[in-house]
């Protein structure tokens, strides 16, 4: 027998909030977390703006022996997850630390560690380099690290699918859940891209951005690159109900699907597939959803391509529902992006309010979706999807019902 499953705990760190209350607040409002690179110098790149967590300060968190061990993608998935247990009001026995698991998704793992150490060794000349380069690169790093820190022993995982990563992460997670496997997770995604080696990677795909990012817009110019992470806690509904635990939402399916098509060039059909997988797993009729966080990177590839998507899947319905990106205001933060905009999608739908799609300019005619632009839209919402499209053709669609407790 499949068990519900619901959503007691959220932790966030981003360019637009370091908890869940600034997170919301700052999400609700409009307002963009997109500005200046200060990360590295990035003076003879393209582009020199990026979505980067403020007000952040790893030794608030960590002591110096910890911080050895960890990469900054680290330090933001292990305080996100600290966050969403603490929100939760859990409190482990023994029984409970056993069927718990933790899942995350990272497209890249530490990234900043892998730079600093290729730099000290081919511009430098550097032969000995620390001994735990390897645990801190690691893209399962926070999900061994919360697992220890919490005595978390069961199934415990690291996803990696480029941009779908924490997509895909929830949704095993969800899946656990359901099934009987776990009785809680831990899960969501965690990244922290902003370091020179990877920028100029970046900068030679051409998409990304040289001032902001304009999703839908039939003026954007590309993605902006960000950083952070979401975590949340899953637990089956009788076990919340149990203990009475605040209820965000209720998980309630997952789809996830491969293009077979193309590295870059996304492929309608193959997102398309996910989202009617995530409806069918949830046995949501599509006349309920009211809102989609779109993928939205606002290159000119996925843009057209997630509208006509959505399309295939809704039909005439496509002008009733909401949609908006997100990454308008806390930018991709590529593996962890999906967490982070399934925690905009939960709190919107706890809130009564769609998330704006800021920086919106002139509507695309090839992108005919029901924008919510610029500022956030107070609506009623008894479902809603949230979208992540990956290179190599990995998509990962999450659906989630409004809890009406």
């Amino acid at each position: 027998m499949m068990r519900r499953v619901v959503i007691t705990g959220i932790g966030v760190i981003s360019a637009v909030g370091n908890s869940v209350g600034e997170f919301w607040s700052n999400i609700a409002e409009g307002r963009p977390g997109i500005g200046p690179i200060t990360r590295a110098d990035v003076s003879t790149l393209r582009f020199q703006n990026a979505a980067e967590v403020k007000g952040f300060d790893e030794s608030e968190h960590f002591d110096e022996k910890s911080l050895i061990w960890l990469d900054p993608f680290a330090h933001y998935g292990i305080v996100a997850a600290r966050q969403a247990i603490a929100d939760s009001g859990l409190d482990y026995d023994d029984e409970l630390r056993g069927r718990t698991g933790v899942i995350t998704g990272s497209c890249l793992g530490g990234k900043t560690t892998e730079d600093d150490l290729f730099y000290k060794l081919y511009a430098e000349g550097k032969q000995r380099h620390q001994p735990v380069a390897i645990p801190r690169a690691m893209a399962n790093a926070v999900a061994s690290h919360v697992s220890m820190e919490f005595g978390l022993t069961g199934a415990t995982f690291t996803t990696a699918t480029a941009c779908s990563s924490a997509n895909h992460a929830i949704g095993q997670a969800f899946w656990l859940v359901r099934q009987g496997t776990l009785q809680m997770a831990v899960a969501g995604g965690s990244e922290a891209p902003i370091c020179f080696g990877h920028l100029k990677a970046w900068e030679t795909m051409r998409v990304v951005s040289p001032d902001t990012c304009r999703p839908f817009s039939a003026d954007r110019t590309g993605m902006v690159l960000g950083e952070g992470a979401a975590m949340f806690t899953l637990e089956t509904l009788e076990a919340a109900r149990s203990r009475g635990a605040r209820i965000y939402a209720e998980i309630v399916g997952a789809g996830m699907s491969a293009d077979a098509h193309h590295l870059t060039m996304p492929l309608a059909h193959g997102a398309a597939k996910a989202m009617r997988l995530a409806l069918e797993d949830g046995k949501i009729d599509n006349t309920e959803v009211g809102y989609i966080n779109a993928h939205g990177t606002a290159t000119q590839a996925n843009d057209p391509m997630e509208s006509a998507a959505i399309r295939e899947v809704f039909g005439d319905r496509t002008s009733e529902i909401g949609v908006s990106s997100t990454k308008s205001m806390h930018g991709h933060t590529l593996g962890a992006a999906g967490a982070i905009e399934a925690a905009a999608t939960v709190l919107g739908l706890a809130n009564d309010t769609l998330p704006p799609n800021i920086n919106f300019t002139a509507p695309d005619p090839e992108c005919p979706l029901n924008i919510v632009a610029n500022s956030a839209r107070e609506q009623v919402t008894e479902a809603a999807l949230s979208n992540s499209f990956a290179f190599g053709g990995l998509n990962a669609v999450l659906a989630f019902r409004r809890w009406k407790g």
